[in-house]
């Protein structure tokens, strides 16, 4: 008798192991997101945005808006081998765990991270060209992040080819992705490496395939058509090594146009939009939420925010009424109150403003707006290095309350 119970047992515990390996990751059911404990997850954080895909109107920079424009302007004033220097301070210095650990005693559960695809090619970026970049960096955030429980969606904000034809994507002013087959498969590769890289890992909540895809300039009638069929081979790249964790699929016209989705092909899809700039009401969202109640999915918001803090409030409302999750977008910016946290920009700085809003078209427009005293201009930009070092910021406390977060120091 009792070796017939123990057989019994072990064959129970057999069967019951497939079940318990599913429910250490957080998972998708109807139109909830569901967590480890198999209640609904209401996903609830920030965006580590300018960090590993810098933004120039994070640096108060006009007309230089993308990664590689940026690194133009300030290798000009600086020189190349000294913006090396820089940008490797500022990866190690920008996002460290001290601002991780921050994040969590805010309340939040998640965090999601935009990342350029460049970080996992030998392609020149942000002062090197070293493929292992990438996961080095990823790796290192996402064990602060497992200590803290707080989980992370990986976010492709820049895409090989370029998915938005803007300077979101740090490409060419077009989305050649949708019409270059070796981007395509290079795309599906880095997802599958870093899919395969972190199947295992629970506190990973999902992969965003492609952060806004199809700025409203390009034809959407040619472009749309193209979208989910590339999402479905990315994702079925994604599925050949990692069955385990969420698949989110951003909308066409910088995920806001859900139109050209069909039937959800997996059955871990979440649906993501972004939100700016509109009333912070139910109708705004609507659409979405009918195509919750039509296919019975999931939805969340990657990126809203930018606001007052009374917006910020009454659109977090709306979402939570509504059971939409959101991650406000930025976690800090340079001498600005629409983050969590926010830096002092340099003494000086203006010079630096200065220089890049003079015409640099030409050679001779370039040495024509030369400054002076590089040296000056070099010390005033290494500064926003140690500005933004998190013991030199402080948290917006009207804007963290208004998400319903607790602000702290």
């Amino acid at each position: 008798m009792k070796k017939k119970l123990s057989g019994l047992f072990l064959l129970t515990a057999l069967f019951s192991m497939p079940l318990l390996a599913q429910n250490k990751f957080i998972s998708a059911k109807g139109k909830e997101i569901i967590g480890t404990d198999n209640k609904p997850f209401l996903i609830k954080g920030t965006n580590l945005g300018n960090w590993l895909v810098p933004e120039g109107y994070m640096f108060k920079l006009k007309g230089i808006n993308s990664p590689k424009l940026i690194n133009q302007a300030f290798s000009e004033i600086i020189g190349p081998d000294d913006m090396k220097i820089f940008w490797k301070q500022f990866l190690d210095t920008y996002i460290t765990e001290a601002d991780i650990h921050y994040l969590k005693t805010t309340g939040i559960n998640s965090i999601r991270i935009p990342f350029n695809y460049k970080l996992f090619t030998n392609e020149d970026y942000m002062g090197a060209n070293d493929s292992t970049r990438g996961i080095k960096l990823l790796d290192k955030v996402i064990g602060w992040c497992k200590k803290e429980n707080l989980y992370v969606i990986l976010d492709m904000h820049c895409a090989p080819g370029g998915q938005t034809g803007d300077n979101i994507d740090d490409g060419y002013g077009y989305p050649f992705l949708f019409e270059s087959r070796p981007s395509q498969l290079l795309t599906m590769r880095i997802w599958k490496d870093i899919a395969k890289h972190y199947k295992n890992e629970p506190i990973i909540l999902g992969y965003d395939l492609l952060n806004e895809p199809i700025a409203h300039y390009f034809k959407a009638d040619y472009f749309n058509p193209h979208l989910e069929p590339l999402y479905k081979e990315i994702t079925a790249a994604v599925r050949s090594v990692d069955k385990n964790h969420l698949i989110f699929l951003g909308g066409a016209q910088w995920d806001s146009n859900f139109k050209p989705f069909g039937t959800p092909f997996d059955d871990k899809l979440v649906y993501t939009f972004h939100k700016y700039w509109t009333d912070a009401t139910v109708a705004v969202i609507q659409d979405y939420i009918d195509f919750r109640n039509k296919y019975n999915v999931p939805i969340y918001v990657g990126e809203t925010g930018e606001n007052t803090d009374e917006w910020v409030r009454d659109f977090r409302i709306v979402l939570e009424k509504n059971n939409i999750g959101w991650h406000y977008w930025p976690y800090k910016k340079m001498d600005n109150l629409r983050g969590f946290r926010t830096f002092d920009e340099p003494a000086g700085y203006a010079k630096i403003l200065e220089y890049t809003e003079k015409p640099r078209q030409t050679f001779e427009d370039i040495r024509k707006a030369t400054p002076e005293d590089r040296k000056a201009l070099k010390e005033i930009l290494f500064k926003v290095l140690e500005n933004s070092k998190f013991v030199n910021t402080k948290p917006n406390k009207g804007y963290i309350e208004a998400l319903g977060m607790v602000a702290g120091q």
